[in-house]
């Protein structure tokens, strides 16, 4: 079948594109990976290497057992992965995290891929949309797309592909909400198309926690731009919350944190100083996102400073705020369930250009566009793995996970680590120990999240046996 197959063409050489074409010609099909440097450099790669890492060489939590990170890390491992593989190959000293000699890790990858008979790896740009005779393509540029393939995919589908400050917003899981402090309501109580007029969590401030918690962004640490991004302007109307708390004591009060059309069921007659709202992100209703709350601080003053909210004095977060300069497509609305763009079919996305952040994130999507592809052209079906794994979950976000919303618009969708809050519930909580002990607090959370686990890798052995074609050994 080889002799006679065309080939997919791969665009970009990074974590996803390397993975998607090692998944490629795991399955027999021919492959052309195209990557611009060194013809092409950006501001953040150094080396014409595949799958450089520009930033951090952690690939994060290795823990399979109670961590949705080390389950990515372990079902990737299950579906032959070269990244990881890759990844053990040049493992470093980092407690529980995985993280790699870079250079090494890139050389392992680029080698592996240079030594394949059926991967033919094509230095330069690919200016504008692919030529029409290339039937079959996975673009998988990453966040530093070139503007020139950029412009092409806007104009073909009549959509933005974000290339500015881009706002994130703290994401809340919803179970560690303090619901008896916090309450669902919309402002004026007005429904919405779809609402049903309490569609919004809202936490309330008083005079000495409002002073105290603008005081405290006014002071927070903030992460300074890479060099990459400091000539990109701020998204309009998305400015940081320390930015907009430094502009005067009652600008949040007139902003996102306005308490007008609100009132706390629980004190009907005292009016709230400030109110912080969340509001619904995903489709199952496990995760909240802070309304407005979009911020450069360092992770850990977010943690501290949000957690001064009432009602979020034990919240735990899904994704962290943050402002940065990104390039992604509004993937729900312009992606089918196996990363087609729908406009035009022969074209698949993978990596961070898809939605998502992250090393391995972006490696598992690369993975899955490539098992869709070999699949595709091989004439065979394959059906997405399950929801109850991490990969089904962060498929699932990207091609239609997010809540849209009239004053959300169809840029509701960001950007989104793999975290547990993309996952089905289970159907039943674990509420006992092994010894029959009842789980409390932290280690009903943690007992929660180990069954979750559990669910995802048995439902990824089953997903990766039934998968026709795929070789169990190691991959690289």
């Amino acid at each position: 079948m080889t002799a006679t197959m065309r080939p997919v063409h791969v665009i970009g050489g990074g974590l996803a594109g390397s993975e998607a074409a090692w998944q490629l010609a795991r399955r027999s099909v021919p492959v052309v990976l195209h990557e611009m440097r060194p013809e092409r450099g950006t501001d953040a790669h150094k080396t014409d290497g595949l799958a450089e890492l520009v930033c951090s060489n952690s690939f994060r939590s290795d823990d399979s057992t109670s961590n949705a990170v080390g389950v990515l890390h372990a079902e990737m491992r299950r579906l032959g992965s070269l990244i990881m593989s890759c990844a053990d190959r040049h493992q470093l000293p980092a407690g529980g995290a995985l993280a790699v000699d870079r250079d090494g890790f890139s050389q392992a990858v680029t080698a592996a891929l240079e030594a394949s008979p059926l991967i033919e790896i094509a230095r330069g740009e690919v200016a504008g949309l692919p030529p029409e005779d290339w039937d079959s393509v996975i673009v998988a540029t990453g966040p530093l797309t070139s503007p020139a393939l950029a412009e092409a995919v806007r104009a073909r589908t009549d959509e933005t592909a974000l290339a500015f400050f881009d706002a994130i917003a703290p994401i809340v899981h919803f179970d560690s909400i303090n619901m008896d402090i916090a309450w669902f309501q919309s402002r004026y109580d007005k429904p919405g198309p779809g609402g049903t007029g309490a569609d919004y969590i809202n936490c309330p401030m008083d005079k000495a926690q409002y002073e105290a918690f603008v005081a405290a962004l006014i002071a927070s640490d903030t992460v300074p731009f890479r060099e990459f991004e400091a000539a990109t302007p701020y998204f309009d109307g998305c400015l940081p919350i320390e930015v907009m708390a430094s502009r005067g004591p009652e600008t949040l009060r007139y902003g996102p944190m306005k308490p007008v059309g609100l009132t706390n069921p629980r004190s009907p007659d005292v009016k709230s100083h400030a109110i912080v709202q969340l509001r619904q992100d995903n489709a199952l209703g496990t995760l909240f996102n802070i309304v407005g709350f979009q911020t450069k601080a360092r992770h850990a003053e977010q943690v501290r400073i949000f957690r001064m909210i009432p009602g979020l004095e034990n919240a735990e977060f899904a994704r962290l705020g943050g402002l940065h300069r990104n390039t992604y497509l509004n993937s729900p609305k312009l992606l089918d369930g196996t990363l087609r763009l729908k406009a035009e079919p022969r074209l698949r996305f993978a990596g961070q250009i898809t939605g998502c952040e992250g090393y391995v994130e972006s490696a598992s999507m690369g993975l899955l566009a490539g098992l869709f592809a070999a699949a595709e052209r091989r004439g065979e079906a394959l059906t997405p793995p399950p929801s109850t794994t991490a990969h089904g979950a962060l498929l699932g976000h990207i091609t239609g996970g997010h809540i849209e919303t009239v004053e959300a618009g169809p840029r509701s969708f960001q950007p989104m680590n793999i975290n547990f809050g993309l996952f089905p519930p289970l159907d039943a909580v674990p509420t006992r120990d092994a010894e029959g002990n009842r789980l409390r607090g932290n280690s009903k959370t943690v007992a929660k999240k180990q069954e979750m686990a559990r669910r995802a890798l048995r439902d990824m052995d089953a997903y990766a046996t039934n998968i026709a074609g795929v070789p169990h050994e190691a991959a690289a």
